[in-house]
């Protein structure tokens, strides 16, 4: 009887222990055979070893995480400043480099006026009185995160991060202080506070595209949006003026005024001033090229051999204030072309009551909606307001716009083209960092 009893649980035992130690083995199986396929697929970006494993899935996670950026972990930046373009890439440079964190970007300060080395006379505003903080969350959601400060527990202390500088603060050694600060006992900390330069000067480790879905999600307040709705309807409500009474002298008979269709209108972004002109010449003689600085008869000439041009045509002219007073800018257009600025447009009071920061604001608004922009490929404003257009190309589904006629398209007069046309522009999509935009090229698409 007992020798039966031990027969059966041996049998038992063996049974279930040879169960056992086949769904080990099928366990180590598998998992050798992903660990096979993530280091092949890894080494294919020259990604090889498990060191870096834990970076490159912390990222894959976070982009693909149901979660999106954490909301209990900060970070806090400098107070931006400079123009309103360099203000928005300093901007997106901070959110991605949150993103690369993992954390939730504290909302910053901008800058209302326009100072470059006099600090103390920065006007800060805070980043809700120009741009949507609710939309812009909504928008950005899961890619990057803005935060009030209202939203800190105050659990632990900041930790201060202090950013390198100089030449010898490389590309490398900036990606390992983002690196260390992702993970250990500094990711413990509630905020980060990143201290030292003004971000648009921190390294760029982002492609256009990232830069490009942040400033989708840049959205301007309701107040700032309807002053420039005014500018914009004062522009092709003249320009609907002109058109009738073209309309009457050909056709004998009056137009009414509100029957015409929306009337389109060019919006140039023309840097003629003293100061721009001395930096230009400046910039070419460092870079050993010519076709930076443009005089106002370039611009007037090369604008005016654009073929799809219709006749009479208003043109706005988003110049510096300096040359407001200066009627030169006004003459010598070509016959159908009518330049307006903001004084002879008569809406130049809209300007007056607002910071630079919202004048610019509403000036780049009018260009961007313009059916035609031209502007300069060494200005940021420029830029910006092109790689928003080419944006709106690509959704149409077009790829390229320097073979055909299309809607928004944009040109950059520095740049001569056939038939001293100023050059068709594009954004490049696929490049590896903002530098073109940041600092300017004459390397445009088209």
């Amino acid at each position: 009887m007992d020798l039966s009893s031990n027969y059966k649980l041996s049998r038992f035992f063996r049974r279930h222990v040879t169960s056992v130690t086949c769904k080990c083995l099928a366990l180590v199986t598998i998992t050798l055979f992903f660990r096979a396929i993530l280091l092949h697929s890894f080494s294919g970006y020259g990604v090889i070893g498990w060191n870096n494993l834990d970076l490159i899935l912390s990222r894959s996670l976070l982009l693909n995480s149901d979660d999106g950026i954490r909301r209990d972990k900060f970070l806090e930046v400098p107070q931006i400043v400079w123009g309103l373009n360099n203000q928005k890439i300093a901007f997106a440079r901070a959110c991605l480099t949150a993103r690369m964190l993992n954390r939730t970007l504290l909302m910053p300060s901008l800058s209302a006026s326009l100072f470059y080395k006099e600090i103390d006379r920065l006007q800060p505003i805070s980043f809700d009185k120009v741009f949507q903080f609710e939309r812009f969350n909504s928008l950005c959601n899961g890619f990057v995160q803005l935060g009030r400060y209202s939203d800190l527990k105050n659990q632990t202390g900041i930790y201060d991060l202090p950013k390198g500088s100089g030449r010898k603060w490389t590309v490398e050694r900036d990606v390992e202080q983002l690196k260390q600060s992702s993970r250990g006992s500094l990711d413990k900390h509630e905020v980060i506070r990143i201290v030292g330069k003004n971000p648009f000067l921190w390294h760029d480790h982002w492609p256009v595209k990232d830069y490009a879905r942040v400033f989708e999600c840049l959205v301007l307040v309701d107040e700032i949006a309807k002053e420039a709705d005014k500018v914009v309807s004062k522009i092709r409500q003249i320009g609907r003026k002109l058109r009738s009474k073209t309309e009457t002298v050909q056709n004998n008979f009056d137009a009414e005024v509100s029957s015409l269709p929306s009337v389109p209108y060019i919006a140039v972004h023309m840097r003629v001033e003293i100061d721009w002109m001395i930096h230009c010449k400046k910039l070419e003689q460092r870079l050993g090229i010519s076709q930076i600085c443009s005089s106002k008869q370039e611009i007037m000439e090369r604008l005016g051999n654009i073929v799809s041009l219709e006749s009479p045509t208003v043109v706005y002219l988003a110049v510096a204030d300096s040359l407001l007073n200066n009627s030169s800018i006004l003459g010598g257009w070509k016959k159908g072309l009518l330049p307006f600025e903001k004084k002879k447009l008569g809406v130049d009071r809209i300007y007056k009551k607002h910071p630079y920061l919202i004048q610019s604001a509403i000036d780049y608004e009018v260009c961007s909606r313009a059916d035609i922009f031209v502007g300069n490929s060494f200005s940021t404003f420029s830029s910006l307001i092109v790689l928003e257009r080419t944006q709106k190309i690509i959704r149409m589904g077009i790829t390229s716009s320097c073979d055909i006629d299309v809607r928004w398209p944009s040109y950059a007069y520095n740049l001569p083209g056939e038939l001293n046309r100023p050059q068709k522009w594009m954004t490049n999509m696929s490049n590896s960092s903002l530098k073109a935009i940041s600092y300017g090229s004459n390397a445009i698409s088209c």
